[in-house]
């Protein structure tokens, strides 16, 4: 069976050596945007392709500000920043997610609790925050903290794992009921949308990322999406060292941060842009595709995307049965020339995070040991 999977990838892929996971494609105007950035000389973070980048992502969010910044760990950082995250808050977030969204708050000395994800979507369970809360938690004086551990309770922050969106709007009604900042982590969700709103948009403040596997990349690169247009203004302040704009001299009036993006990723942005609706139709496409196929397969489940929501499909998932067919599977495939990769290591199981607050992630270590990721390139 793993064979006949095999020879379907690389038949749908069109290559008989090798299909890596999730590469990126330059089909526009990145040399374009680049060679003038060179030859203006506008390489750093000073240039016009900054601000439309900014501009444009702002309009196809549906955004009222958009922020650029060198990653998404950085966009992330700044976003529990500007959300009021302090040194020793609690931060409800997921286990099932890629390391960043756990160092960022890591970075301010807070402490991440880790609750169950939902079996539709991968991404944090409104369910499973409610009912942590119900039990864990009370609110003083409008202010949200932890009955056992006296901590205050400040920011939740959901994951929409491989561009499925979570049930965002139930989150956010929980939140809000406790009295807690929503920050999303649209990470690897760029031109996915729940109920026809871009993920990002939902929550105080939204951080993307253009690494160079994301459905648009710019190398590396991140943004933050806000609602909030002064809070926009703030964070572009504190982005770029919070210096106080003057032709000539240098004043800062915060501590600030050199999250700045260079302009030549800004280009490579802009245009990268101009091609995302065509990105992400040729991906749900692929995913379409493998929906079919794996329809007949006996064993392997395709994850499909949740209800009212279009997922932009950044990485494609199957569930096998168990971890030992889930193991038999990823060295099948890799041993025969198409990558695949298990979802990342559970946030609790790591070192710096084992000794976490969990509510027992029952949903979530049921993912870990059934899902693979398989190749997930745009194919234009």
């Amino acid at each position: 069976m793993f064979q006949q999977i095999v020879d379907f990838i690389k038949g749908w892929y069109g290559s008989e050596e090798f299909v890596p996971l999730s590469v990126p494609k330059f089909v526009g105007n990145e040399k374009k945007y680049l060679n003038e950035c060179i030859d203006t000389t506008f390489v750093s973070s000073v240039g016009k392709f900054v601000d439309r980048f900014e501009e444009d992502m702002a309009r196809y969010t549906g955004a009222k500000k958009a922020v650029v910044c060198v990653n998404g760990t950085n966009a992330l950082h700044m976003a529990l920043l500007l959300s009021g995250v302090e040194r020793d808050d609690e931060v409800l977030t997921q286990a099932l997610t890629f390391i960043a969204t756990c160092n960022a708050l890591s970075y301010i000395g807070a402490h991440p609790v880790f609750l169950d994800v939902d079996v539709a979507t991968m991404g944090l369970s409104p369910k499973a925050v409610k009912e942590w809360l119900a039990k864990n938690a009370e609110v003083r004086d409008g202010v949200c903290y932890n009955k056992r551990t006296g901590r205050r309770v400040k920011a939740c922050v959901p994951m929409h794992t491989f561009g499925h969106p979570v049930r965002i709007e139930e989150l956010l009604a929980v939140c809000e009921e406790y009295h807690i900042a929503l920050v999303e982590d649209a990470a690897e969700s760029i031109g996915s949308l729940y109920k026809g709103k871009h993920t990002g948009t939902f929550g105080k403040v939204g951080a993307l990322s253009f690494n160079g596997n994301k459905t648009l990349t710019t190398g590396g690169g991140g943004m933050l999406l806000f609602m909030d247009e002064e809070l926009g203004m703030l964070a572009k302040h504190l982005t770029t060292q919070a210096k106080v704009p003057h032709r000539w001299e240098f004043r800062h009036d915060h501590i600030g941060y050199n999250y700045r993006m260079p302009n030549i990723n800004a280009a490579l942005g802009c245009a990268q842009l101009e091609n995302l609706d065509k990105f992400i139709e040729d991906k749900r496409q692929t995913a379409a595709a493998y929906m079919e196929y794996f329809a007949k397969v006996e064993g392997v489940e395709f994850f499909v995307e949740p209800e009212n929501c279009r997922s932009n499909y950044w990485l494609n998932a199957v569930l096998l049965p168990n971890r030992e067919a889930q193991q038999e599977f990823l060295q099948y495939t890799n041993d025969h020339g198409v990558m695949t990769r298990p979802i990342w290591e559970l946030m609790n199981r790591l070192p710096m995070f084992e000794n976490c607050e969990t509510d027992g992630l029952k949903n979530t270590q049921m993912f870990a040991d059934r899902v693979v990721n398989i190749p997930s390139s745009v194919r234009l």
